[in-house]
């Protein structure tokens, strides 16, 4: 799919991995709708990108948050052709740690934003997709999830976001068997070690460590490479129904 004058709607999409997604996709002639939480940040950067940008403060989890999300970014812009979900939370918790068991309200959250919040936006932006007029390849639209290397390599204290990417690995094939039907393309892109927010923190000792996991390159990933993964998943018609690993060869440890 050309991504010149596409729609696309980019969760998570304030900072990180879903900002490195926009500001790609307006430079390629997208339109974005960029669904976060980070009123602040969001509104920053839709402002940067100018009219090919709106943010719409979403909670993806939520029903109607996310209805009304993808109501404004059709009214907006006209349709939606592109979904990349990149919202999602980290919570490291062991399953038995020194302060007793994990309450299940942690494990429920993880779950309900990575794993049911990434479905809750599929469903509701297929419902749009599947109005588009197909391109000539018979295209109509095309989903990414962020899923992670934790779906297959959790480290001790990640249960709960392991079993949330694991789940979002499990529905991608069954989901693009559906919606092959209505020229809908589903995939995945499963991070290694990427420099986002959540590293801000750390000094440069430690995040150069980190970095020195990854067999090679030898150092953090940057969003602006999974951005360019994004692009070449929308532009390749044939991939479709798996998730791609972009990880420099890592294999996480058990801590």
């Amino acid at each position: 799919m050309d991504i010149k004058n596409t729609v696309a709607v980019v969760t998570g999409g304030a900072s990180g991995l879903g900002e490195a997604v926009a500001r790609n996709f307006v430079a390629q002639g997208a339109k974005v709708a960029l669904l976060d939480m980070a009123e602040e940040k969001g509104n920053k950067l839709a402002g940067e990108l100018g009219g090919q940008a709106i943010y719409i403060n979403t909670n993806v989890a939520d029903e109607e948050s996310v209805q009304q999300a993808v109501n404004t970014t059709v009214e907006k812009f006209g349709g939606i052709h592109i979904v990349v979900n990149c919202a999602g939370i980290v919570i490291a918790q062991k399953v038995l740690g020194k302060k007793g068991v994990m309450p299940l309200e942690n494990f429920n959250k993880i779950i309900q934003v990575n794993l049911v919040g990434t479905f809750n936006v599929i469903r509701l932006a297929v419902e749009k997709m599947a109005q588009n007029a197909p391109n000539d390849g018979g295209e109509r639209g095309v989903i990414i999830n962020t899923v992670s290397v934790a779906a297959y390599e959790g480290q001790i204290g990640q249960a709960a976001y392991s079993a949330s990417k694991g789940g979002i690995v499990g529905m991608i094939l069954p989901i693009a068997r559906e919606l092959a039907a209505h020229g809908i393309r589903v995939m995945g892109i499963a991070p290694g070690v990427f420099e986002t927010p959540m590293f801000d923190m750390l000094p440069e000792s430690a995040k150069e460590a980190l970095g020195k996991m990854t067999p090679f390159p030898p150092r953090l990933g940057r969003p602006s490479e999974f951005a360019m993964l994004v692009e070449d998943i929308v532009r390749n018609p044939m991939l479709n129904g798996s998730t791609i690993r972009l990880d420099g060869a890592i294999r996480m440890q058990p801590k």
